[in-house]
């Protein structure tokens, strides 16, 4: 026996890996079910599988500990403009793309015969972004910018006939090269200035028409954007001020002469959390851009943009709060106090489950406005798909960061450390409020929503909506029919946070009544609209199911 050590390690739980997300995640594949019945599940079997392993767990931490890194010139004084990524970076790029999570989708949707097959092209994207987001999710900026900018592209018929199949394609291909000589490409996309943020009809970028090529009109920019997302990907939709109005234009970062565009990146954005993205200010000096739809339209093209990349908000959220939730669930079931396991503490029991239920409250939420993504050509779901974008963005978004936060509480201390990067639940924090900021903050999104439900053809398609769930329980039925009266009696938007939430729970509430066991939704509307529930998680009422809820979510 050695007389110098001074303990044995003991009662430190091994870590949640090599593990299988898909079939661990209960609630996802009950979604789906409802959802996108006969939906080929294979694919995110494997990548559920796959985003498992420790090596692609290394090259998530790789990736957060190795940021990004701006070279404005080459050692011979040109500019070069270029970000440098860790090899970790790429290698979840390429795991990204191949999975289909850009532009993909857009080959089958839309597609009757493909949604009649059971190929739900939106909502299985959704699950695979969903299970990615798990793993890391800051890298998939430039992915979630691809699937919103890649129909956006149909305003310039030549530019989408020379690179949609790119946009679609599952190679990536990190160099910067003419994008006839990439096997894919990625894009990007630059709204915002210093002085407008949201507000971004305030933005002084110009354009100035400079003739017409096979691309159709073309323009010379001269302005900057405050933030610009992934500078590397290969083209971007960007607004600035036409003769006309503002309006939106397609700028490529290499030109189809193979030169560079005058895009000049200033420096990269030192942020909270989104470690692995490479967010940046940029100027254009006399870039060289081509019109997308019409002049002085460019708000609605981005606004149509922008309802893609908030869905990707709601998913993305969805995500983290479920692997926050998996973090907990596997520390507590395997660290004891107080002479037994902390998960069959009675009080931890209430927080897991409680977390449980906000955790499957969001992914039955956002894979249902996938499904209306699929659908878009049914006039139904796209009126749903106008009222659950906002509500999703707004409620999922604002609940990440409290369920995110009382995780870390479960692991206590060893939940707050980075120790090199491999503090899951600390990287898991510091994400969760961008996908709250990022496309439209709350206030926008819940005066959005009342916009939306002041019209009756979408106020009854939500009705319509919350049908299949009436009589489930006492409290949501009193919910669903004061809300339209409360949207009628709103002469002002002082309320408006205060109606988006209660849309949402009562969304919620009527989907897990459809989707989950009777100890899930019964919780849920007893705690979140029956009023039997505190102001923080672990205050659901003792007529809740605690062991059936924790069976149902538990990673292992």
């Amino acid at each position: 026996m050695n007389p110098f050590v001074t303990h044995e390690v003991f009662n430190q739980p091994e870590p949640l890996v090599d593990y299988d997300l898909f079939a661990t995640n209960r609630a996802l594949q009950d979604a789906l079910r409802f959802n996108a019945p006969g939906l080929e599940l294979a694919p995110l079997q494997a990548l559920g599988r796959e985003v498992g392993t420790a090596a692609m767990q290394r090259h998530a931490r790789l990736a957060n500990v190795h940021t990004p890194v701006l070279h404005t010139h080459d050692r011979f004084g040109r500019r070069i403009d270029e970000v440098e990524f860790h090899p970790s970076y790429h290698a979840l790029m390429t795991a990204a793309v191949g999975a289909g999570l850009h532009g993909t989708p857009w080959a089958e949707a839309g597609d009757p015969v493909a949604a009649g097959a059971g190929r739900s092209p939106h909502v299985q994207r959704a699950a695979g972004f969903m299970l990615f987001t798990e793993l890391e999710p800051s890298m998939l900026c430039p992915i979630s910018m691809t699937y919103a900018a890649t129909p956006g592209l149909r305003g310039n018929a030549a530019i989408y006939a020379d690179w949609a199949a790119k946009l679609q394609s599952r190679w990536y291909d990190p160099q910067l090269a003419v994008w006839r000589d990439k096997p894919g490409v990625t894009m990007g996309m630059g709204m915002t200035e210093k002085q407008g943020g949201s507000d971004v009809r305030a933005n002084t970028t110009q354009a100035v028409r400079d003739g017409a090529d096979a691309w159709g009109e073309r323009y010379v920019l001269t302005g900057h954007k405050w933030f610009f997302s992934a500078p590397m990907c290969d083209a971007f939709l960007v607004l600035a001020q036409a003769p006309a109005g503002l309006t939106c234009f397609f700028l490529p970062r290499v030109l189809p002469d193979g030169t560079r565009n005058a895009l000049r990146i200033q420096r990269l954005k030192d942020k909270l959390g989104n470690k692995a993205n490479a967010s940046s200010e940029v100027e254009f000096h006399g870039a060289t851009a081509w019109l997308v739809g019409e002049e002085g339209r460019g708000v609605p093209q981005i606004l149509e943009m922008g309802t893609m990349t908030r869905l990707d908000c709601s998913l993305g959220t969805s995500g983290l709060m479920r692997q926050a939730l998996a973090q907990a669930l596997n520390h507590t079931a395997q660290r004891s106090a107080f002479g037994k396991p902390l998960i069959e503490q009675p009080l931890m029991k209430n927080v897991l489950a409680d977390m449980a239920l906000e955790s499957e409250a969001a992914v039955a939420l956002s894979i249902r406005l996938a499904r209306a993504f699929d659908r878009a050509q049914d006039p139904r779901e796209r009126l749903l798909a106008r009222v659950l974008t906002p509500i999703a963005k707004f409620w999922i978004c604002k609940r990440g960061a409290a369920l995110a936060q009382e995780a870390m509480e479960c692991l206590g201390g060893n939940g707050y450390v980075e120790e090199g990067g491999e503090g899951v639940l600390a990287r898991i924090y510091r994400e969760m409020p961008v996908n709250s900021i990022w496309e439209g903050a709350s206030n926008i999104m819940a005066i959005d929503l009342l916009r939306a439900l002041r019209k009756g053809d979408i106020a009854a398609a939500l009705a319509e909506e919350l049908k299949p769930a009436r009589g489930a329980h006492p409290a949501l039925d009193r919910l669903m029919d004061a809300l339209p009266t409360r949207v009628e009696a709103m002469a002002t938007e002082t309320q408006a946070r205060r109606l988006a939430q209660d849309v949402a729970l009562a969304v919620q509430a009527a989907l897990l009544v459809q989707t989950a066991p009777a100890a899930v939704h019964e919780a849920f509307c007893a705690s979140r609209i029956g009023g039997d529930w505190g102001q923080t998680f672990g205050t659901l009422g003792e007529g809740a199911d605690f062991d059936a809820i924790l069976a149902r979510a538990m990673p292992r």
